[in-house]
């Protein structure tokens, strides 16, 4: 039996069932359900007449044919998100669809009402809004923007350091009040799952405090920010979250191995597109001005 063509649509479900391993992970990244792509991997393998995958109890393993159209695959889907990031590079119209990457905390506390006035500036852009701990894949689009938090943004990106970021040790004045130690170490620490696991606080407890017992893990600033209002436990928060709630004292003036930078990031291509350059400039501006709270110098 002679193969037949591929649609660009199967590249899709093969590359995402040889990048996760499993058809659930897949299924979470096209987000479809586990059947839509079990169907789909049989009918392309019966499509080109191979098997593409062998499936193990540890999950699916490619074959060589497996191999050979993950290898064409990416170089098909680089090739197209290169095209893709090229033409809106050239776009100078102040509308269109921006996908903005920003971590939960700081769209909460400080971006979100800022956001609103740029909607309102430039009402013909819609914003999609990811919000994000990790680092997204500015090349593959996944995101437009991205705020980091990072000391090392990445070469293939571009943008503008913003400011430091402080994080220091914040416990609950009501949980403070009922305990005395005699040293840090001794409290219940509230510390970020394994999701936020980059965060510098894990190796600076690890390091200086390799006794602290853990009481709660989390995989949201948010999340812990609140554990810590609640009373469960000590906790490293950024300044900008923490300093403004008088529910919360530090406990230590900001550590410089918990200090990062704050960076805007987007994609070469798209440095130039108007209505990237517009949110671009109009983020730097907004930072600026809350630049005292991010850097731990507004202390209510």
């Amino acid at each position: 039996m002679s193969a037949q063509p591929l649609e660009w649509n199967d590249l899709y479900f093969v590359l995402a069932v040889c990048r996760e391993g499993t058809l659930s992970g897949a299924a979470r990244t096209l987000s479809v359900n586990h059947s839509t792509v079990f169907r789909r991997i049989i009918a392309i393998e019966k499509k080109l007449g191979v098997r593409l995958f062998e499936k193990l109890s540890t999950g699916y393993v490619m074959t060589e044919a497996g191999e050979a159209m993950l290898e064409v695959g990416e170089r098909v889907e680089n090739e197209m998100l290169g095209l893709s990031r090229r033409l809106i590079g050239r776009d100078f119209q102040l509308s269109g669809t921006l996908r903005i990457a920003v971590p939960d905390a700081l769209l909460v506390k400080i971006l979100m009402s800022h956001l609103n006035i740029f909607s309102q500036r430039f009402p013909e852009i819609q914003l999609e809004i990811v919000i994000s701990n990790n680092d997204l894949n500015l090349s593959k689009r996944e995101a437009d923007i991205a705020i980091r938090a990072t000391r090392s943004p990445p070469e293939t990106a571009v943008g503008r350091r913003v400011c430091e970021m402080k994080t220091t040790i914040y416990g609950s004045i009501d949980y403070l009040s009922k305990r005395t130690v005699e040293t840090i170490e001794n409290y219940a620490w509230l510390m970020p799952d394994e999701d936020l696991a980059r965060l510098p606080i894990t190796e600076l407890l690890q390091r200086k405090y390799p006794k602290a017992a853990v009481s709660l893990r989390c995989n949201s600033l948010l999340g812990l920010y609140e554990a810590a209002i609640q009373g469960f436990g000590v906790v490293a928060l950024p300044c900008f979250l923490a300093d403004p709630d008088t529910r919360l004292n530090r406990i230590v003036e900001p550590p410089s191995e918990l200090t990062t930078e704050l960076w805007l990031l987007t994609h070469p291509d798209l440095r130039r597109t108007a209505r990237v350059k517009a949110l671009m400039d109009f983020l730097v501006e907004v930072l600026e001005k809350e630049k005292d709270l991010i850097e731990g110098q507004l202390i209510v």
